[in-house]
């Protein structure tokens, strides 16, 4: 009776149904589970460290990782019958908001992982074939900025700055914007660290942007147009900023139904639409607009999008027309 009173005082916390739930989906390591879980990192290790007494979870070590999982073999789990009971109200709370928001977050984690080749099974053959020695996403995304001329760029809603220090990179210039002085101060510490010094950090708007006319040739909004009070006016001041010839760039979630992400990230708007990034880039005066799918995963509630467009040139008048008025000039005279 007292382990039996023990195991259901251990299972009376929300934290650890949550826990064992998004364990019986994945195998997972602290770091990802602290962020699917918005825990802290200790409180989660605590939290397994007990079910791990309890035989609730499994501890595996993995190419110099630790991941934790649901047991599965019945010699993994001697609570089986309690397992049975989990698992029906598992899955009867599918619909909750806070199970939903896991489940999000879950894919977000399995996403990265994927993109980030580091930790495929083997067991998987198509996920073998991925383990190449020194593939990186984010080696070929500085590769390709090799490529690029001495562009300036400006970050809008930049946050902790790491596209803008990326972006520093290969650019001029990088003129990382955004509302928070705490952020700011963050990834001002962040440059330091890595040395970086053409970026320049200045605090405000994405609607009232303190950058001059047509000053940069990229404005980037990277998932940052969600957190706009008005994203129409957001582009728009991203095209003003913009040189002629310059272009916009935005990468940005297609519409979603995750309502959780207003208060726990501060989303205004649950998404765009195509269509809907497409009419602000041409209302904003822009041509050549383009939007597509950056990134998607199967059972992700959220999909990228990346749209970009360009400023017109300036269209320079012929010889004779740019006379004209001189030679009326002179007539008159």
């Amino acid at each position: 009776m007292k382990q039996a009173s023990a195991l259901y005082r251990l299972l009376g916390d929300e934290a650890r149904l949550r826990l064992l739930r998004v364990l019986r989906k994945e195998r997972l390591n602290v770091t990802e589970l602290t962020g699917i879980l918005g825990l802290a990192q200790s409180g989660v290790s605590r939290h397994l460290g007990l079910l791990k007494d309890a035989r609730l979870v499994v501890e595996e070590r993995d190419a110099g990782y630790t991941f934790y999982r649901a047991p599965t073999a019945k010699a993994d789990a001697p609570n089986a019958s309690v397992w049975a009971a989990l698992e029906e109200q598992f899955e009867a709370s599918g619909g909750e908001a806070s199970v939903r928001a896991d489940d999000a977050r879950l894919q977000e984690v399995l996403r990265l992982r994927k993109e980030n080749f580091e930790s495929h099974d083997g067991a998987d053959t198509r996920d073998a074939r991925q383990l190449v020695p020194g593939r990186s996403w984010a080696a070929w995304s500085r590769a390709l900025g090799m490529l690029l001329p001495r562009l300036r760029v400006a970050d809008l809603g930049c946050g902790e700055g790491y596209l803008a220090i990326e972006a520093a990179r290969w650019a001029a210039q990088v003129i990382a914007v955004d509302r928070s002085d705490t952020v700011l101060a963050r990834a001002k510490a962040l440059a330091a660290r890595r040395r970086v010094d053409n970026v320049v950090w200045k605090r405000g708007e994405l609607e009232k942007l303190p950058i001059k006319d047509g000053t940069v040739d990229v404005a980037l909004l990277s998932q940052a147009l969600h957190h706009a009070v008005s994203p129409a006016r957001a582009v728009a001041e991203a095209a003003r900023i913009t040189v002629p010839g310059g272009r916009v760039l935005i990468l940005d979630l297609r519409e979603h139904r995750e309502e959780w992400v207003r208060a726990k990230l501060g989303d205004r708007t649950l998404g765009f639409n195509d269509g809907e990034l497409k009419h602000m880039l041409a209302e904003a005066g822009l041509s050549d607009v383009r939007v597509g799918v950056g990134a998607r995963k199967s059972g992700d509630p959220f999909t990228v999008l990346i749209a970009s467009a360009s400023k017109p040139a300036a269209v320079a008048l012929p010889t004779s027309a740019a006379s004209a008025p001189r030679a009326a000039r002179a007539q008159k005279e």
